[in-house]
């Protein structure tokens, strides 16, 4: 029992690692976090629901997670094969469209969320 407990709190040590090394070199994580931080300012300051918080925090989540899956395909992709290949840029693209996907979802709830408090609030 207790190698599984040291187990899961070096795997978490393991999984902060990694969330502050993309944070720090990756520059798209670095638009995200910022991103998020904005709008979750906007969420504070027009009172946003409960409800609006955890759909804003999943978008959030889904687009940050998205973002960080792709950096390690790219990664493993450049390790396997460093030069130019189709296959591998197949691979590269894939995962960014899965970004993509994630980011226009992030999209359109943020616009369901504040387009009523910033049009419709008197």
């Amino acid at each position: 029992m207790y190698d599984f407990i040291t187990g899961r709190i070096r795997g978490g040590g393991y999984a902060i690692k990694g969330a502050w090394l993309l944070l720090r070199h990756e520059p798209s994580i670095q638009v995200q976090f910022v991103l998020a931080i904005l709008v979750s300012i906007a969420g504070f300051y027009f009172d946003i629901t409960a409800t609006e918080w955890m759909l804003q925090l999943l978008a959030i989540g889904l687009v940050m997670c998205t973002e960080g899956l792709n950096t390690a395909v790219e990664n493993i992709a450049d390790f396997v094969h460093p030069d130019f290949h189709t296959k591998i840029g197949l691979i590269k693209d894939v995962a960014a469209g899965a970004v993509f996907f994630a980011a226009i979802i992030a999209v359109i709830i943020g616009v369901i969320i504040y387009i009523p408090y910033i049009f419709f609030t008197v």
